[in-house]
Parts: structure tokens; C-alpha cells; sequence
């Protein structure tokens, strides 16, 4: 059984940093795009950021901020939070699928998700 389990949310303040976690269960995901997107209290899911064959792409408002990277022998990525607004405050999901998108389906396995509140 393939799982993705998130980790890391939690409350910070404005300017703030967190590091969230993503392990893969299940198959190895190595060849995998591995993203991340989130979801803010009443709005669609939008992309984050993924990584896949080395490279990274963000969603504009992240960028400088974040940082997306992957431990493949470990099956997990990461997403380093810096400098974190009011507007990052959202649930976070991992996903995993055959290539990169920003496209939330174009990718097979999601996590549960984690919360993530940046207070002013």
C-alpha cells in the first residue's frame, strides 16, 4: 500500500520558518515528480512547488522563500519555509506522480495533508 505522510505544520509567527516532511511508503518514488501544493480556507488547491530529475519549479509568491528538495534513499522530500507570510497559512499536501506538474492531476498519490498558520 503506497502512502505519503506529511509532517512539520504547525503555528509560527509572521517571518517564521518551518520545514515540512513528506515520507513515501509503499514503492520507491525515486523516478517520481514529488510536489507540493496547499490549500487555504476556502480556495482551490494551487500548486507549491515540485522537483523532479534535479530541477525545481515554485509558484511565484514562494520563490526566495521556499525550498523544495528529496532524500531518495530515504523516500522523503522537503519543503523549507522561510521568511513566512499570513497569506502561506493553508493545509500543505505531498503528491507524487509520473512527471512534473502544476496540475493537481497529474499526480497519482497524495498525503493526508498538515496544517501550516503563520499569525501576524
Amino acid at each position: 500500500q503506497v502512502q505519503l505522510v506529511e509532517s512539520g505544520g504547525g503555528l509560527v509567527q509572521a517571518g517564521g520558518s518551518l520545514r515540512l516532511s513528506c515520507v513515501a511508503s509503499g514503492r520507491a518514488f525515486g523516478a517520481s515528480a514529488m510536489a507540493w501544493f496547499r490549500q487555504a480556507p476556502g480556495k482551490e488547491r494551487v500548486f507549491v512547488a515540485v522537483i523532479m530529475s534535479g530541477h525545481q519549479y515554485y509558484r511565484d509568491s514562494v520563490k526566495g522563500r521556499f525550498t523544495i528538495s528529496r532524500d531518495i534513499a530515504k523516500n522523503t522530500v522537503y519543503l523549507q519555509m522561510n521568511n513566512l507570510k499570513p497569506e502561506d497559512t493553508a493545509v500543505y499536501y505531498c503528491a507524487a506522480g509520473p512527471v512534473g506538474s502544476g496540475l493537481d492531476d497529474r499526480y497519482t498519490y497524495w498525503g493526508q495533508g498538515t496544517q501550516v498558520t503563520v499569525s501576524s
